[in-house]
């Protein structure tokens, strides 16, 4: 499943962060807007959802079995602390060493695998539990000694993924995955400012669900066949939309209705859809043209570099990436053709 994990990540940090990639951007001032799942009781004063459904159609006989992913990222609170002799203090920001340090949000990914099941034997509840935790990294001075410190914390989370089916016909049913977070959470005081930056380390953010069948198929709700169209328009999706991925550059072509594979994600996409191969890695805007993308990055101020690198780690990335980029990694992304067809005369 190499191709569809990599359409999958590069979905789940689609929004992650936008260039130029600063905390100080006006475009990242409101985070974590893609496929959040918030507890009941936040989800309700913050207007947030609180469930993510999935309906698929899938053909398949009795002894069919399921496997489903859940993928998301959970927030991460980094708080920098500067060491003096009255012992750690909370900042904003810390240099240490010539290199910038910032108190912010980073996000870790989460993935919890149901237990395979077989559809025809009924709905099945799996149970979802993740310890909350503290990680302290060391900032030490050019001296050896220890400058500060970048504590990273993350709450527990707790969810329910519940898996049932209907009978369509005696070949095809519809299955639903419901997604529910059920973590606790202070309730936030409605209208309050801060309230959704402050039960965003309770959420289920960026939630997705990848779905796996050995047996049978799925079917396509965006091209369905045509004996299953109307079907097809009945499932009701919630903050999801269900596409068929394949690791075979050739299925959509050769099986365009129907697949072993379906990517619920709260953004929109084509069935199979792919990573272009000359994109030299995700840049969190699976949208935008790499190219444009990354001559906009190499054309950060020293200044500008500087507060990405700080901002978050896997803006670092980025910026290393594309700095080390060659005249023909950068060639490649010009443009390429994917195919020849023949022209119709117009009539």
């Amino acid at each position: 499943m190499d191709a569809v994990e990599k359409i999958a990540r590069t979905c789940l940090y689609e929004g992650y962060l936008l260039w130029p990639y600063r905390r100080a951007a006006l475009k990242n001032a409101q985070r974590w807007t893609f496929g959040g799942v918030y507890p009941r009781g936040c989800a309700d004063v913050l207007g947030e959802p609180a469930r993510m459904r999935t309906q698929v159609l899938l053909e398949a006989g009795p002894a069919a079995r399921l496997t489903v992913h859940l993928r998301f990222l959970q927030v991460v609170d980094r708080q920098v602390f500067r060491h003096g002799r009255s012992g750690p203090v909370p900042v904003d920001e810390l240099r240490v060493a010539g290199e910038r340090h910032l108190t912010w949000q980073e996000a870790t990914e989460r993935r919890w695998v149901c237990p395979p099941w077989s559809p025809r034997r009924g709905p099945r509840t799996s149970s979802v539990d993740i310890a909350a935790g503290t990680d302290r990294e060391a900032l030490r001075a050019e001296s050896g000694s220890v400058a500060g410190t970048l504590v990273r914390g993350w709450k527990r989370l707790t969810g329910k993924v519940r898996l049932e089916t209907e009978a369509v016909t005696d070949k095809v049913l519809r299955v639903t995955v419901d997604v529910e977070n059920t973590s606790p959470c202070p309730v936030p005081s409605a209208g309050a400012r801060g309230a959704r930056d402050a039960a965003a380390p309770y959420a289920f953010v960026s939630t997705h669900t990848v779905l796996h069948t050995d047996t049978g198929a799925f079917v396509s709700l965006i091209d369905p066949p045509d004996e299953l169209r109307e079907t097809a328009a009945a499932c009701r999706n919630e903050g999801a939309w269900p596409v068929l991925v394949s690791d075979d550059p050739d299925a959509a072509k050769n099986s365009p209705h129907r697949a072993r594979d379906v990517l619920s994600s709260p953004i929109t996409l084509y069935d199979y859809p792919a990573v272009a191969p000359e994109s030299p890695g995700d840049m969190f805007d699976g949208g935008e043209i790499d190219q444009l993308l990354i001559l906009g990055i190499l054309s950060l101020t020293p200044e500008e570099q500087e507060e990405a690198r700080a901002t978050d780690p896997r803006a670092r990335e980025i910026l290393d990436r594309c700095a080390a980029l060659g005249p023909g990694e950068l060639a490649a992304l010009h443009g390429t053709i994917r195919g020849f067809r023949p022209v119709l005369e117009e009539r």
